[in-house]
């Protein structure tokens, strides 16, 4: 083969090599940004808001040891291993008083009251009062709480 074919295969490749590897850090930029979600919408469309979803008034625990129990969310709810707390759950990865959820005005909010491994919310890591919304779910240690009407 010529050497001009040569240069130019090159150039070809690594245009494509640059080109792979600026898609693949933005798809991973895009995915640690708060709030992403992956709707596979890429284009200008929005979101609708959150509020389009009603205040919870109940939880229910659909994973770990305290399966199936029901909880109510009209008044404030403290989770942990502590005797104290509403809602006991006997996990090693549970703090003794790890989160809190409250009623705030006319919605529900969770917070993480500073444990080790911290509080999820629709799986990500809450490190502020957060709002939540009915059919959201809350992870604290192995127990997975669903929030109901």
């Amino acid at each position: 083969m010529p050497d001009l074919v040569l240069y130019l295969l090159k150039y070809a490749f690594l245009a494509v090599l640059y080109i792979f590897i600026a898609r693949a850090v933005r798809a991973v930029y895009v995915e640690l940004q708060p709030g992403a979600t992956n709707t596979g919408n890429t284009g200008g469309a929005r979101q609708a808001p959150r509020k389009a979803k009603k205040t919870p008034r109940k939880g229910v625990v659909i994973e770990g040891p305290a399966k199936g129990k029901s909880l109510d969310l009209n008044s404030e709810l403290t989770i942990g291993r502590a005797d104290k707390c509403h809602l006991v759950l006997d996990d090693t990865y549970v703090s003794q008083v790890h989160a809190r959820i409250y009623p705030k005005g006319d919605t529900v909010v969770l917070e993480d009251l500073g444990s080790t491994n911290g509080t999820y919310l629709n799986r990500r890591r809450i490190t502020s009062p957060s709002e939540v919304q009915r059919g959201d779910r809350v992870k604290i240690g192995k127990t997975v709480l669903e929030l109901r009407k």
